[in-house]
């Protein structure tokens, strides 16, 4: 079934494959409102963009989303025991492979770091930070995201 898109929204479809499923996410990418907050301090930031609703992303697993012409992988990471939910943003090309699929990574831990590992060559991304644990000098870029009436907003 085909779903209309207006024209003022750019969309990307995702396939992921979670236990055997198939799971097609859509991402609708629209420009947010810039508005103050904390975690746009950074300089040069653009736009806050929608990406997804927070419950399209399941525990554990990332997505892919075209925002601000870059490929972003954005990931639900599960809190285990504790009631938090945290979500990540990075590049989602693999500098050592130049492939769009850091999203489709196993997501885990090393240590106290949350990391993706590359479907391709298992190098090991900090969620928080991009940084390439076995090759600092191939780390890739990370992005604030926030949460805003159940939407994910990522910012390039």
């Amino acid at each position: 079934m085909s779903q209309a898109i207006p024209e003022s929204v750019r969309a990307e479809r995702h396939q992921t494959v979670l236990a055997g499923h198939h799971q097609t996410v859509l991402a609708e990418l629209v420009e947010a409102p810039a508005q103050a907050s904390t975690s746009s301090a950074r300089t040069g930031l653009g736009a806050w963009q929608r990406v997804c609703a927070v419950g399209d992303i399941l525990p554990n697993t990332g997505i892919c989303a075209l925002v601000g012409g870059r490929h972003v992988a954005v990931f639900h990471v599960d809190g285990g025991d504790q009631p938090i939910e945290r979500l990540f943003a990075i590049d989602n090309v693999d500098p050592h492979a130049n492939a769009s699929v850091l999203s489709r990574g196993l997501v885990g831990s090393l240590g106290n770091r949350v990391v993706v590992a590359s479907p391709l060559y298992k190098h090991h991304f900090d969620l928080r930070s991009g940084e390439c644990l076995e090759m600092p000098e191939r780390s890739v870029a990370a992005y604030p995201v926030r949460v805003e009436d159940d939407a994910v907003l990522v910012a390039v």
